[in-house]
């Protein structure tokens, strides 16, 4: 490890904070996010593998060959542990713990919504008046609501001095839009400083449509601003004007979206 420690480049740290937080990236995720191109992405992933800093697995598929899915390797996740003055795990452990993530049911789920906010991320890169200031996994959003809603993802998105905050679900039309449609109320019970548009990422623009038909009928909760998109919609990914807000027809882009005011501020830092 103290060897390791001498060799790992800041890009390297990077790598090791977002599979920390966020747990997967396929190879392409990973060129969008710290690379740029995928010829270095692949050298330099394939090195980092080497050493075990970081793992990887892919399941079988037929035509040709899925994309691998990285996590932290043994050394990785014992670099991290030993920064935060933590316990180092086994190197056991933590191959036991890629290999749940591999078989898990809700991997498609976490790697959509991985790749949205990839899609933020690589956008920024390349327009540098945008930026994504923050994003959320799961579990952080879940320390920040408590008991009363569970969103995929939270971020707040800047684009020319303008901030939007927004909580993510990631829809892959596996749930009844009733059950969709129940989570609203629940973050209708949020606290003011977090009452931010709720976005629903869809995987078809039906989908979508029958979304917004499904919201006339029931109405919204007060207080709660939804604006939906398909992952379609637009090459520009989810910082386009891809965004309907419900009750309107007209497509915004994320930076245009309607954003609170907290304490003078558009969000609470």
């Amino acid at each position: 490890m103290a060897a390791e420690l001498g060799r790992l480049t800041p890009r390297d740290r990077l790598l090791l904070d977002l599979l920390d937080q966020h747990r997967t990236f396929t190879t392409d995720q990973l060129v969008d996010l710290a690379f740029g191109s995928v010829g270095r992405a692949r050298n330099r992933l394939n090195t980092l593998h080497d050493r075990d800093i970081l793992d990887r697995f892919r399941h079988y598929q037929r035509p040709g060959s899925q994309a691998w899915r990285w996590t932290l390797g043994p050394v990785g996740a014992a670099l991290l542990a030993a920064g935060r003055g933590a316990l180092l795990p086994r190197p056991a452990a933590v191959r036991d713990a890629t290999a749940r993530l591999a078989m898990s049911p809700t991997l498609a789920h976490l790697l959509t919504v991985n790749g949205f906010f990839v899609a933020l991320t690589a956008h920024a890169r390349a327009y540098p008046g945008a930026r994504l200031v923050r994003w959320w996994n799961e579990a952080r959003c879940r320390e920040a609501c408590g008991n009363l809603v569970r969103p995929d993802g939270h971020g707040v998105w800047a684009d020319n001095g303008r901030a939007v905050p927004f909580w993510a679900e990631v829809d892959l039309g596996t749930e009844t839009l009733s059950r969709v449609v129940g989570k609203l109320g629940r973050y209708a019970a949020l606290p003011p400083r977090r009452a931010y548009p709720v976005l629903f990422w869809l995987p078809t623009a039906a989908r979508e449509a029958n979304l917004h038909d499904h919201l006339r009928r029931v109405g919204l909760p007060d207080g709660v601003t939804v604006a939906t998109a398909t992952a379609t919609a637009d090459p520009r990914g989810p910082a386009g004007p891809v965004w309907r807000v419900v009750g309107h027809r007209d497509r915004v882009s994320l930076a245009e979206l309607p954003a609170p005011i907290t304490d003078g501020v558009p969000w609470d830092g």
